[in-house]
């Protein structure tokens, strides 16, 4: 009832672990596998080594409305990162491994490194809001996106899934850049600060951030439904998705699968299969057999 197929890839349900949250050490990601995630996504890995910002470097919004971070790419490097993916191959779900760089050369470097070492697919971080050089001046660029995403198609053999950013006025543009991707994955993080009012100065070290949680939801339902109606492209939807109903709202937008990240914090790393619960018992209520069914249901031609 629950299964989705994307690109050929088999998830045992459509709740995908998103990139960024509990994925960068192996051990984390076969929890969250042996938790009932459909699939997971790696931590963004760049070329080398990197530290990220200095803290703080999450600020979360009152009343669990979402929240703000900065993070700055931290990651081991792709050499240091087969043997996590070692460990978290062994959990049995599909796992996608996340990937940004600067050029079209060095995402398509990565991309076959990370395809060497056994992922199912690899996404490509077109759209952090808050990494200079790595981020929103790579996501907006409609030329340098299409490069990278044809520079990725011609090393790999596995789907290519490119996550792209809110933080624009021309998504269809941008999608359009990226049309020889297998998915697109929307949406990232919306550019956001916080002030501490009383310190007289951002929450931040950064200053700026990528919002996530439950108060992103219409933006990235938007996305997916503005996104299904212009392309044939299957969409992974990303957003605010806390309960089974985000799910399937999304889905009907015209998501084919959905990743969860930020709800973790609010429901643990059972959110998964608790989600999943969710989504059964509406099918079950509303007599629908087979969860792919919702994709698209609510569009108005």
């Amino acid at each position: 009832m629950l299964s989705v197929s994307v690109n050929g890839i088999q998830f045992r349900n459509p709740l995908i672990l998103a990139s960024g949250i509990l994925d960068e050490s192996g051990a984390t990601m076969l929890r969250i596998a042996r938790a009932g995630a459909g699939g997971i996504v790696t931590k963004s890995v760049g070329a080398k080594e990197r530290a990220g910002y200095g803290n703080p470097v999450v600020y979360e919004l009152p009343h669990e409305r979402g929240i703000i971070n900065a993070i700055g790419l931290a990651n081991p490097g792709i050499d240091a990162y087969g043997e996590e993916l070692r460990i978290a191959l062994q959990g049995g779900v599909p796992i996608i491994g996340s990937v940004f760089g600067s050029t079209a050369e060095e995402f398509a470097a990565l991309a076959k490194k990370m395809e060497e070492y056994g992922v199912h697919a690899v996404e490509l971080n077109l759209s952090c809001p808050h990494a200079s050089g790595y981020g929103m001046e790579v996501g907006v660029d409609k030329k340098l996106v299409r490069e990278i995403v044809s520079a990725v198609k011609s090393e790999v053999q596995v789907p290519v899934w490119a996550k792209l950013t809110p933080n624009t006025h021309d998504l269809r543009g941008i999608a359009a850049a990226a049309e020889d991707a297998d998915a697109f994955v929307l949406i990232n993080t919306v550019r956001g600060m916080a002030i501490d009012i009383n310190a007289r100065r951002p929450v931040l070290s950064n200053a700026y951030g990528g919002l996530s949680g439950p108060c992103i939801k219409p933006v990235g339902v938007r996305a997916v439904y503005e996104i299904a109606r212009e392309f044939d492209t299957p969409i992974i939807g990303v957003g605010g998705i806390t309960t089974g109903e985000d799910a399937i709202e999304y889905m009907m937008a015209g998501a084919s699968a959905v990743q969860i990240g930020t709800a973790i914090l609010y429901r643990g790393i059972n959110a998964f299969r608790e989600i999943a619960g969710e989504i059964e018992s509406w099918l079950i209520e509303n007599g629908i057999e087979k969860v792919s069914e919702l994709v698209g249901m609510a569009q108005v031609r």
